[in-house]
């Protein structure tokens, strides 16, 4: 299964709230040979860390595509600055966020620099499945509606199981 988490808590002229730019993004996807699979509902979530900027708006899909998962990740950062996506600070508030969450069983670059990762967050390489994934709650719970059966494939654990050893008060509700 390929997964992609979707963000956004910034606006621009052209799309006047975060879910309309998800759904242009969405949208634009098709553009580049992916087929969305399944949807889950948007979610209205706190900023990670906590700061005064705006709530985001999330969302998780799998897709099918016909690109390995580099091509994929580049597209997903195409298909960003086409939004108006500029990349300057980590954990910014911005108009669109693209995380490529996890594509298939695949790990990359290998297992050791992906436990690296998952353990320096201000890292900047890429690393599948996503480093912190099973850290957020406004990913794992849009897993949960697209399939509950879905295992993270480093930590070989449920996604319901993955939520449930989080201890976190972070705030995630159904727009």
């Amino acid at each position: 299964m390929i997964l992609i988490g979707l963000g956004s808590n910034l606006t621009t002229q052209k799309y006047v709230s975060s879910k309309y730019v998800l759904e242009a993004a969405l949208e634009a996807f098709s553009k580049y040979n992916i087929f969305i699979v399944t949807k889950s509902k948007f979610y209205e979530t706190e900023p990670i860390p906590k700061s005064d900027q705006p709530w985001f708006v999330n969302a998780v899909v799998s897709v099918k595509t016909g690109h390995n998962a580099l091509e994929l990740l580049n597209i997903l950062h195409e298909i960003e600055q086409s939004l108006g996506r500029v990349r300057r600070d980590k954990w910014e508030a911005r108009v669109i966020d693209l995380d490529l969450l996890c594509y298939d069983e695949q790990i990359y670059p290998n297992l050791a620099e992906w436990r690296i990762a998952s353990k320096t967050p201000l890292q900047d390489k890429p690393v599948i499945p996503h480093a912190r994934l099973h850290e957020r709650n406004f990913v794992l719970i849009p897993i949960i509606d697209i399939s509950r059966d879905w295992i993270h494939p480093v930590l070989n654990k449920n996604v319901l199981n993955l939520l449930k050893d989080r201890q976190s008060d972070e705030i995630v509700r159904v727009l």
